[in-house]
């Protein structure tokens, strides 16, 4: 019995029962990257196994034997699970005027994308971060930065989006997608970014 395992990274893995014993499923994270997953343990005495083949199962019965997911010889039970995944989130950045919380016009569809993502999944949530440029005073654009978050969280609700999916936070001008030192006007970096999971 396996003892304790160690998830690294960002991944899904999934610990279960089956006729033959335990089995670890890694699949990759939200965003597709992989990860790992270390047997340390097995009936007390030390394991030396990484698992970081993705789309894998490993048989953690006596000593650990992983082997690749074939969908086409899964029984019911596992491929059932595999296909409740949630879809992969997604990301969208949408654009403001200078010094305003005013969306570029190119930026204004991009609300009505995000309301029909988020009609597709059930029990979404959203996600809005605020940036800036650095031209300013930095308390200033971490103000500018909040607002721009709370304007299309609030646009997102009048489209009929239910308030309680919506988060809105300001991270002001530190995550810059130019860097080109301060007082620099950046169109790229006046904007927020959406996720939808």
């Amino acid at each position: 019995m396996i003892r304790r395992t160690i998830a690294s990274l960002l991944l899904v893995s999934c610990l279960s029962a089956c006729a033959t014993g335990p089995t670890l499923t890694l699949l990759p994270s939200e965003e597709g990257k992989q990860g790992a997953v270390a047997v340390l343990e097995e009936n007390g005495k030390p394991v030396d196994y990484v698992v970081t083949e993705l789309n894998s199962s490993t048989n953690l019965s006596g000593r650990p034997k992983t082997r690749a997911i074939n969908p086409d010889k899964l029984n019911a039970r596992r491929l059932a699970l595999l296909q409740a995944l949630p879809p992969p989130p997604v990301r969208l950045r949408l654009y403001f005027q200078q010094g305003t919380t005013r969306l570029t016009p190119e930026s204004q569809p991009g609300l009505d994308f995000l309301k029909k993502e988020v009609a597709e999944r059930p029990g979404a949530e959203v996600q809005v971060t605020g940036h800036t440029d650095t031209v300013g005073k930095v308390e200033d654009n971490d103000v500018l930065s909040e607002r721009r978050a709370e304007e299309v969280v609030k646009a997102l609700a009048d489209l009929g989006i239910e308030p309680a999916l919506l988060t809105a936070v300001g991270r002001g001008e530190r995550e810059p997608l130019e860097d080109k030192g301060d007082n620099y006007a950046s169109p790229a970096n006046r904007r927020v970014e959406v996720i939808v999971r």
